[in-house]
């Protein structure tokens, strides 16, 4: 029930008319706080499906050794301790890796061999079968 007084300027107002408004601020804020918290809780439920497990009397499998093929800034090769020539890295790389299940090779050529020498190895490399190569460096000094 509202009724109408005269404003000055020949307006009138009404008294006790409701705010059309609604004020989203608080509304935000709560939803806020409960992504949140799902997003805070929802990793934790997850389980998966509890089952018993067998038993095994058999040892873990055996982690092979990694091989390293390092290359000195005088052009000597080595595969992990072992002094390889030029002519033989390749039948030496296939060698060593016939029996593995990871051909996985990791390269650490000194900075001051020649670039084109550190391809060269790396497609000698390449033809010998290897199916990954990694090339090894030191982290940057912070200066």
């Amino acid at each position: 029930m509202a009724f109408n007084l005269d404003a000055p300027g020949g307006r009138s107002r009404q008294i006790g008319r409701s705010l059309a408004e609604i004020n989203i601020i608080p509304l935000v804020d709560v939803v806020l706080v409960l992504l949140l918290i799902f997003m805070l809780t929802a990793p934790m439920m997850y389980r998966g499906i509890d089952v018993n497990l067998p038993k095994a009397t058999s040892k873990p499998t055996v982690v092979e050794e990694r091989m390293v093929l390092t290359a000195t800034k005088d052009k000597r090769l080595y595969l992990n301790d072992l002094q390889l020539s030029n002519d033989t890295l390749e039948s030496a790389l296939r060698r060593a890796f016939m029996g593995r299940a990871d051909k996985t090779l990791y390269l650490k050529a000194d900075a001051e061999l020649a670039y084109g020498d550190v391809i060269e190895t790396m497609d000698r490399v390449r033809r010998a079968g290897i199916e990954k190569l990694g090339m090894v460096t030191e982290p940057a000094r912070e200066r």
